[in-house]
């Protein structure tokens, strides 16, 4: 079995699995006031420590969620709501993840004036059409650290510079895998996620700058800084706190094992006769394959790849119920049948050498298979 399907899912490392065990059994609510809630109070703290040395920010700037679409509906949300009497315009650019596109739709649906900035081909922002979308009014401006269909990384403090509004950066699929500090990016609201980096799923955060205000977007019994409600999930939230633990400590290694395997799985495909690289060919996230392959489906790709016991994606799995093709393969100018062509490898931590020689003997096979069956593809 060959698992390339880490966008979509990590699996959560043993050593997590490990601490989370005991608070999976521990029946105290952080917000009681006995021991058994100082306990997990104290266990949420800890994690929450975690979770910002991984970043270089100040535990008190996380705030727990169910995850990274959560904390992009509350940075969101959250934000413009709070602060819609220093003006209604926003802006995001036309790769960010279905979360983002989806909740700026809504924003515009109750009154808000969004701006979708291009890409170039390479899905990188064009910081000319950026600065262009600025207005006065603009409160916030929403752009992705990295890119997890294509591997594109933004370059965020080139953006800071040309963007005086509070600036929101999605990292979610950049975590663990390139240097995420906040200060150096000089962000304002940073989402992350915790199954991203080897933890369980279900969690996430939203880092919020010191004299940053951000509405709630669940009310109750005022949770997580008044910011978000709900009994916290605290063996969730141990486990991100280990995982972010983890990645503080092995991230640059891991990514210079992963970019070696990229590189090579990289060049065997594209030796493929008219298979295509989609991102930037450098700036790119180290474990990041998305190629497109004329003349045949991704999803057919897909099927055949799962009969080899090879498990890939045709991109984010957030996505992949509808037939359309990808938002973020459109905006960098590929024609439809370009887009259903492409298939994403994303490596992790069990993926070895071994994994890429696999791959790299069945793909070729199975591409010239399909092409045989395509009317459109010509020897």
């Amino acid at each position: 079995m060959v698992y390339m399907d880490y966008v979509s899912g990590c699996p959560v490392d043993e050593r997590v699995i490990e601490v989370m065990l005991k608070y999976l059994k521990h029946p105290g609510n952080p917000s009681s006031v006995h021991s058994l809630g100082l306990e997990a109070r104290n266990a949420v703290e800890q994690a929450r420590n975690e979770v910002a040395s991984l970043i270089n920010a100040d535990s008190s700037e996380i705030v727990f969620t169910s995850g990274a679409t959560e904390a992009n509906n509350l940075a969101l949300i959250g934000y413009v709501m709070r602060n819609k009497s220093k003006g209604k315009h926003i802006v995001v650019s036309s790769i960010e993840h279905i979360s983002i596109i989806n909740t700026a739709k809504y924003l515009q649906k109750v009154g808000f004036d969004v701006s979708f900035v291009p890409v170039d081909s390479y899905g990188k922002v064009r910081i000319d059409e950026l600065e262009n979308s600025l207005r006065d009014d603009t409160i916030l401006v929403s752009i992705q650290h990295a890119n997890p269909e294509i591997g594109t990384i933004q370059d965020i403090e080139k953006i800071r510079d040309v963007v005086s509004a509070s600036l929101h950066v999605d990292a979610t699929a950049s975590l663990g895998k390139i240097e995420v500090d906040v200060e150096k990016l000089g962000v304002d609201l940073l989402t992350i996620s915790s199954n991203d980096i080897y933890g369980p799923r279900g969690v996430g955060g939203l880092y919020i700058r010191k004299g940053v205000r951000v509405n709630p977007i669940i009310l109750g019994g005022g949770q997580e800084k008044g910011i978000r409600s709900g009994t916290e999930n605290v063996a969730g939230i141990v486990g991100f706190g280990k995982a972010a633990e983890i990645a503080k400590q092995e991230w640059k290694g891991e990514a210079e094992r992963l970019k070696k395997l990229r590189d090579k799985l990289i060049n065997g495909l594209l030796k493929i006769e008219e298979t295509f690289l989609n991102g930037h060919p450098k700036d790119r996230l180290p474990n990041n394959v998305s190629v497109r392959f004329n003349y045949v489906e991704g999803e057919s790709i897909l099927l055949s790849l799962d009969m080899e016991n090879i498990q890939a994606s045709t991109g984010s799995a957030c996505t992949s119920k509808t037939l359309q093709p990808s938002h973020v393969l459109m905006a960098l100018g590929l024609k439809h049948e370009e887009a259903h062509g492409s298939v994403l490898f994303t490596l992790g931590k069990e993926n070895d050498e071994k994994d890429v020689n696999y791959v790299l003997e069945k793909v070729p096979k199975i591409i010239e298979r399909l092409r045989m069956m395509s009317p459109l593809y010509r020897r």
